[in-house]
């Protein structure tokens, strides 16, 4: 891991203002495989449900979380290049995601970006309560960059 976890764990969680104000926790930071929980409580809307905004987040902030579980980050650097969200049900408790890129993608991203500067790569992630009920889903286009 190109970071120590508790330092991967404070940028996850601390780093951007907006995304500690919602209480968002890293349960689980390993090369290449994050899990991430956002809490209901504080971030409800109008009618109980967990706030779009919210739900959106949870699906970002994982591309920043697997990328420093998996590049280095004095190389690289992330850039989100789009965002789709679906949303299936209400969200109604607390909500998490899972991101995974193998060692090979790795591989792949380091070795396109070292010779063209950049690469990108696709996250396709499912948003779940805690009966395993998918409550959204996200299409993330990312792209990595040399520094």
């Amino acid at each position: 891991m190109p970071l120590p976890v508790e330092l991967i764990r404070q940028l996850t969680e601390e780093q951007i203002a907006f995304v500690k104000r919602t209480g968002l926790k890293a349960e689980l930071l390993e090369p290449g495989h994050v899990r991430l929980c956002m809490p209901l409580a504080g971030n409800q809307n109008h009618i109980g449900s967990m706030y779009a905004g919210a739900l959106f987040t949870l699906a970002e902030i994982p591309g920043g979380a697997l990328f420093l579980t998996s590049f280095d980050a004095q190389r690289f650097y992330p850039i989100v290049k789009e965002m789709n969200l679906r949303f299936r049900r209400p969200a109604t408790g607390d909500i998490r995601v899972e991101a995974r890129l193998n060692v090979a993608e790795v591989m792949r991203l380091q070795k396109q970006v070292t010779e063209q500067g950049k690469a990108e790569y696709v996250l396709q992630l499912q948003l779940t309560d805690d009966s395993g009920e998918v409550v959204a889903e996200s299409h993330g286009l990312y792209q990595l960059r040399a520094r």
